[in-house]
C-alpha cells in the first residue's frame, strides 16, 4: 500500500506540473487573442474609414456624371386640368362632374388596361437635355405604334417630328447611365442590357417592352442597393426612379 501510495503521489506531481504548463500556454493564447482582437478592431475601423472614403468618391463621381453628361430633370408641361377649363366654360356645372373629370384625368390607358397615375402627362423627365424626355407615367406605346405604322404606311416620312425617336434616345441614354453606375457602385445588374439596345433597328413591340422591363429591373436593383426610399419608387417610372437614385439628397448613395 505504501508503494502504491508513492506511485500515486508521483503521478499526481506529474499531472500538476503538466497542468502548470497548460496554464502558461492558456495565458499565452489569451494574450495572443487579445492582441489579435485589438488588431482586428483597428483593421475594422480602418476598413470602415476606407468604405466611407470610397463611398464619398463614388458619390462625387456620380453627381459629376449626372450633372455634366447625364443631367436628369423634371420638365413641366403647360397642360390645364380639363375640370378647370370645363368649370370656366360652364358655371352651372356641378361639383360632382368636376370631380369626375379630375378623376378621369388621373387615369391612363396603359398596355390594355386603365391604371391610376396622378401625374398623367403633367410632367416629363428629361435626360441629357430638356428636348429628350420620357412620359412620366411609363407609357411608351408611341414607339411601337410608330414602328407598326411605319411597316404598313407608305409615303413621306416625318421622322423628325415623331416622339418615337425621343423615347428611344432617352431609353438609350438611360441604359448607358445605368451600366456606368453599376461600374462605379460595383453592383452587378440582374439583367444584361447593352448600351445600343434601343438604337439602330426598330424594335418590335415584344422586344421593346422586354428591353424596357430589363432596364426598369436594373434601375430598381440599383435603387435597392443604395437604400432609396421605397415609397418614392414605381416600377414603370424609368427616369423618375433614376432621378431619385442619383439625387444629392440620397443619403446612402455610394455605399
Amino acid at each position: 500500500d505504501a508503494e502504491g501510495l508513492l506511485r500515486i503521489k508521483e503521478e499526481n506531481q506529474k499531472h500538476y506540473r503538466r497542468a502548470q504548463r497548460h496554464q502558461e500556454k492558456k495565458e499565452k493564447i489569451q494574450k495572443h487573442n487579445h492582441k489579435l482582437g485589438d488588431l482586428v478592431e483597428k483593421k475594422m475601423y480602418d476598413l470602415k474609414t476606407q468604405y466611407e472614403h470610397l463611398a464619398n468618391l463614388r458619390r462625387t463621381h456620380i453627381l459629376e456624371l449626372t450633372s455634366v453628361i447625364f443631367p436628369i430633370e423634371e420638365v413641366k408641361t403647360s397642360m390645364r386640368d380639363p375640370a378647370d377649363v370645363s368649370s370656366e366654360s360652364d358655371n352651372a356645372m356641378t361639383s360632382s362632374t368636376v370631380s369626375k373629370l379630375a378623376e378621369a384625368r388621373r387615369t391612363t390607358y396603359l398596355s390594355g388596361r386603365w391604371v391610376c397615375d396622378d401625374h398623367n402627362g403633367d410632367t416629363s423627365i428629361s435626360i441629357t437635355g430638356p428636348w429628350i424626355t420620357l412620359p412620366n407615367n411609363g407609357d411608351y406605346s408611341a414607339y411601337y405604334n410608330w414602328v407598326e405604322e411605319k411597316k404598313t404606311t407608305q409615303g413621306p416620312d416625318m421622322e423628325h417630328n415623331n416622339p418615337a425617336y425621343t423615347i428611344s434616345a432617352a431609353l438609350c441614354y438611360a441604359t448607358q447611365l445605368v451600366n456606368t453606375l453599376s461600374l462605379i457602385l460595383d453592383v452587378n445588374l440582374p439583367k444584361k442590357l447593352c448600351n445600343r439596345q434601343f438604337c439602330g433597328e426598330n424594335l418590335s413591340r415584344h422586344r421593346f417592352t422586354r428591353a424596357v422591363k430589363k432596364l426598369n429591373a436594373n434601375i430598381l436593383h440599383l435603387c435597392f442597393s443604395q437604400h432609396v426610399n421605397l415609397d418614392l419608387l414605381h416600377p414603370l417610372h424609368t427616369l423618375r426612379n433614376l432621378m431619385y437614385l442619383v439625387s444629392p439628397g440620397t443619403e446612402n448613395l455610394g455605399r
